[in-house]
């Protein structure tokens, strides 16, 4: 399946980030239904607000991506940090927080049922 950016649905646009969610992408056996996401985020995204009343306050869906352009700090549940850059390959494993340090787009690849959840959270925080 191929689809172009564009034809993404926008599933939530704030000041500083734009997130673009395809439903029904493929299936990963043991997984389900994936979705391919296209973000595109300004230096200072913090999740960290957004995932407050998830679980442990994270983000407990698994994602696979690539860094397009900038670079991404995660925090997981330790404190522990990693940054991706531009042409990085990531796995984000559940349990992480996201700041964004320099504009940043990526593709990423998720359960889609784990990160429909996590999205329809983050759009109900914005509207509070």
């Amino acid at each position: 399946m191929r689809i172009a950016k564009e034809d993404v649905d926008v599933k939530m646009e704030i000041p500083g980030a734009v997130i673009r969610q395809r439903t029904d992408f493929g299936d990963a056996t043991g997984l389900g239904k994936i979705s391919c996401e296209y973000f595109s985020l300004s230096a200072g995204v913090d999740t960290t607000p957004l995932f407050q009343g998830l679980e442990g306050d994270l983000c407990q869906c698994p994602h696979w991506g690539f860094v397009l352009r900038g670079q991404l700090t995660t925090t997981d549940a330790d404190g522990a940090q990693e940054t991706a850059n531009a042409n990085d390959l990531f796995y984000w494993p559940p349990g992480h927080n996201v700041k964004v340090d320099v504009d940043a787009e990526i593709v990423m690849f998720s359960p889609q049922r784990e990160h429909s959840h996590v999205i329809n959270h983050m759009i109900e925080k914005v509207k509070s």
